[in-house]
């Protein structure tokens, strides 16, 4: 017998939290999430493609915060127990937290070009398997299927696992949900954009981001 999820995974049970915390080390230490994509900032640029898949949206932003919240949704920095720049594994900490409905889905700033169905996909992969995570893969330049751990959708309930986890000193996405039943969500089918997972960690990379747009 198949377990049930208590709740349906559909849009309005999932809130999004747009990653752009980072330090932007690669990118010279500018506020990645402030460059511009096709003209638009690219945390914006990430927010008008995750709206109409999610209930909810917020940034989780620790600099520059009256530029995200100009974007017209909640803006919340790391929370200060994980000390400065603790990685992506604290903006889902801080997402988890302010969250307000039954799951969490984070998606990085930096990767413009996600697919429009992610949510639907990753939500569909979730309650199938009855799993704890979901978690985007791509195929990569060699061929390689790869997960993309910074695309991940939980239930809050996860939070307190999180907090564990990060307490103990773990920083790492995969880390983490190595310790839970966690389904891997191929974006390979017939055509997926064969870019949609690629991400600019330097400018040259956004502007080459930039020339695949159609």
């Amino acid at each position: 017998m198949t377990m049930k999820m208590k709740t349906p995974l559909h849009t309005e049970a999932i809130t999004g939290v747009i990653l752009a915390g980072g330090r932007g080390s690669r990118m010279g230490g500018v506020d990645k999430g402030l460059q511009n994509f096709n003209g638009v900032p690219l945390a914006l640029h990430t927010l008008m493609r995750l709206s109409p898949q999610v209930g909810q949206i917020m940034i989780n932003a620790n600099r520059n915060l009256s530029a995200y919240e100009s974007f017209g949704v909640p803006v919340w920095p790391d929370s200060a127990s994980l000390g400065e720049y603790a990685g992506p594994l604290a903006g889902f900490i801080t997402g988890l937290e302010r969250c307000e409905t039954p799951y969490l889905l984070t998606v990085p700033c930096d990767t413009p070009l996600f697919p429009a169905d992610l949510v639907a996909r990753m939500a569909d992969a979730l309650a199938r398997e009855n799993a704890d995570f979901a978690v985007a893969a791509a195929r990569e330049e060699d061929g390689q299927l790869r997960a993309q751990p910074v695309f991940c959708l939980m239930g809050v309930q996860m939070l307190e696992s999180l907090v564990r986890f990060t307490q103990a000193g773990g920083r790492k996405i995969d880390a983490w949900t190595a310790q839970h039943k966690t389904v891997i969500v191929p974006f390979d089918r017939p055509g997926d954009e064969a870019h949609g997972f690629f991400n600019a960690n330097t400018l040259a990379e956004l502007h080459q981001l930039e020339a695949r747009q159609p």
